[in-house]
């Protein structure tokens, strides 16, 4: 029997991992096609910029969302519905007529990141306590494994075949997703009901999307413009009413007391720090492999360092960081499970403060910058391992979803701020105010990213694990009520 159950909870897991690999390897996969989509579209790089920018927003408004009614109605079954939009928005994208609808389509891929808290709560309603930290870790490493993958894969069928193939191969992945959830993973019993909070809903989805859209577009159309401070101010407010309303609604979609605990709320912040540190490093490093290829004669001059790699090239050097999230994921399970997940959270902030600075002061061979890009997949699996196990004891069973939900947008917003204002930091840097940026400014982001981790790693310092609460409603199919 033992032996039957670990064979089930091993199916469990295969599927989670298929489904929430397709939502991770989508997030990277349209960057090297950015150059292809903008001339066969015959479009703008402002506007084809927003196939990747309307997809992480999709993925962070739908996130807390889905998570939420996963809770109250069955977390098997949102993840069955959130994976099924998925499909249906990558078999739309494959036939895109123009940058518009391929943006549209991709709005509506995004919603399949409610697969991340989705998981994250099956796993704890579902395996035994032992098993919990190794699986939640595996999970969690997907999410950077599927970025260093998207990136490599994406070159080779970029150099090779037409972008639409990119769109194909997700279709695929998530189809089979789909399959893996129905046939392996079971309905979890844990429910908390509770009528929908349509006001909490439309706040934090408002509040999100002026914050990641000013983000965004801050660089294109100025920081200090009209447009750009009303589109941060807007958020800020949004967010001060949508906690004022959660707070009074009897049911709210997100407690806001939750997240004010210790564990939540310095999580959360670490959260916020890893995903603006690893995206400091990760969206530019591309760009930096490459140099100074493609550029013109009259400014090579200009971009006197790089490797001068092709885009496939420049992804096969940065994959070896996913090998060590793979590696390290599991392992910071096995630490968690040993020592309190507080150790790898910090552990594995400290690991990507280092290896950023080792970047910024080693880098004069692909292999330098690889290695050192390495330790930060290391301390990134450690990382975001400890998070979701960290989250998941300090709430109840019944709120695992949309917990762990916020965590991932908090996440997905400093991945955000960090990949623009590293994009920020190397305009700056421009020479002249030319195309090409300076050395120092590549230097001057991965030593932001260093600053950020450190502070990072303080925060997680002060998490306290709390004690897992046991309070759960469970359906009357189970037989049984209220439990404290």
């Amino acid at each position: 029997m033992p032996n039957r159950a670990t064979h089930s909870q091993r199916l469990t897991l295969a599927g989670l991992i298929v489904a929430s690999g397709a939502y991770a390897l989508m997030q990277t996969f349209l960057i090297p096609a950015l150059a292809p989509l903008e001339r066969e579209l015959d479009t703008s790089t402002a506007w084809v910029t927003w196939t990747v920018t309307a997809y992480l927003l999709s993925g962070a408004v739908s996130t807390p969302i889905i998570g939420r009614l996963g809770d109250q109605y069955g977390k098997r079954r949102l993840m069955l519905i959130s994976l099924g939009v998925f499909l249906l928005g990558s078999v739309g994208a494959i036939f895109a007529p123009d940058i518009g609808t391929l943006i549209g389509f991709r709005v509506v891929q995004g919603v399949g990141g409610a697969a991340f808290p989705l998981s994250y709560a099956i796993i704890r309603d579902e395996f035994p306590p032992e098993r919990i930290p190794v699986a939640m870790g595996t999970v969690s490493s997907v999410l950077g494994v599927g970025g260093g993958v998207g990136i490599a894969l994406s070159g080779v069928i970029v150099d090779n075949a037409s972008w639409r193939w990119l769109f194909v191969v997700s279709a695929l992945l998530v189809a089979a997703a789909v399959v893996m959830v129905w046939r392996f993973v079971p309905e979890s019993p844990v429910r908390a009901p509770a009528r929908p909070d349509v006001a909490g809903a439309l706040l934090l989805s408002g509040g999100l999307v002026a914050l990641l859209v000013g983000v965004t577009e801050g660089e294109g159309w100025g920081w200090g413009s009209p447009a750009v401070l009303g589109l941060l101010g807007g958020s800020a407010l949004l967010f001060v009413v949508w906690g004022a309303v959660e707070l009074r609604v009897a049911e709210p979609m997100v407690d806001m007391r939750m997240l004010a605990r210790r564990p939540v709320l310095f999580t959360n912040l670490t959260a916020l720090l890893s995903g603006f540190a690893l995206y400091m490093t990760w969206v530019i490093l591309p760009g930096f492999f490459q140099l100074p290829r493609g550029l013109p004669d009259d400014l090579a001059a200009l971009g006197d360092y790089g490797f001068g790699t092709t885009v496939t090239v420049a992804g096969l050097w940065i994959l070896p960081t996913s090998a060590a999230i793979v590696i390290s994921g599991p392992v910071a399970g096995l630490l968690g499970r040993r020592y309190g997940s507080r150790l790898p959270l910090t552990a594995g902030m400290v690991l990507l403060a280092a290896g950023s600075a080792m970047i910024a002061l080693f880098h004069a061979t692909p292999l330098q910058v690889s290695a050192c890009f390495a330790v930060c997949g290391v301390g990134i699996g450690f990382s975001f391992a400890a998070m979701p196990r960290l989250v998941s004891d300090a709430v109840p069973p019944s709120e695992t979803g949309v917990a762990n939900g916020m965590n991932t947008v908090i996440r997905t917003v400093g991945g955000v701020i960090g990949a623009q204002i590293g994009a920020a930091v190397l305009t700056a840097s421009a020479v002249g105010g030319g195309p090409v940026p300076a050395e120092s400014g590549y230097v001057t982001a991965f030593w932001i990213g260093a600053g950020a981790a450190v502070l990072g790693a303080g925060a997680a310092a002060l998490v306290a694990p709390g004690r897992t609460p046991r309070r759960a409603v469970l359906t009357p199919r189970d037989g049984v009520g209220d439990s404290a």
